[in-house]
């Protein structure tokens, strides 16, 4: 082998190691940039991918409820369970675990008009309905009745005059009648 062949045969070779450690780089990059972007990935933007799933919800004041995800919303969803079909709006702030999310998620800016209102608007829902309900709350404590008006942090229960519930203590709702 001439002198000149072994040399651009050694500068391929280089050029093959320099272009294996470019796309070796590469990689470890995206790899960092893909864990980088998941960091902005919210519960809420997972839960609304979630909605048709079939949930495990451990609830603060609650346990534990499981069933389908049917609507979720600003900070809260509305799981309905195979017991009578009741439905629960659930606090996401009071959802200590949770089995059965999807690993996709849906921002805020792409969910629908429904999907961005927040709690207030699911509880004025059950106030005009007239729904019968059962408020858990974060200590473990119940209030039922029907709801009544609803402020910027508060909720009243109708049946229960001069009770104010405030929205940071609630768990969950659930629907018993009406």
């Amino acid at each position: 082998m001439r002198w000149d062949d072994r040399l651009v045969q050694l500068f391929e070779d280089l050029e093959q190691q320099a272009e294996g450690m470019h796309l070796a780089d590469r990689d470890g990059e995206l790899a960092d940039r893909s864990r980088s972007e998941y960091s902005t990935v919210s519960f809420e933007a997972r839960v609304h991918a979630s909605v048709g799933s079939q949930l495990r919800l451990s609830v603060s004041g609650v346990g534990t409820l499981e069933g389908a995800l049917t609507r979720a919303g600003k900070g809260w969803l509305l799981l309905e369970t195979p017991t009578l079909g009741q439905e629960w709006v659930v606090c996401l702030d009071a959802v200590t675990q949770v089995s059965g999310l999807s690993e996709r998620a849906v921002n805020e800016r792409a969910r629908p008009v429904a999907g961005r209102l927040p709690l207030r608007s699911a509880l004025r829902g059950l106030a005009d309905a007239q729904a019968v309900v059962t408020v858990h709350h974060s200590d473990g404590t119940q209030s039922a009745g029907r709801l009544g008006r609803v402020g910027a942090d508060f909720v009243e229960l109708v049946d229960r005059a001069g009770d104010v519930l405030p929205l940071s203590m609630v768990s969950a709702v659930r629907r018993t009648g009406g």
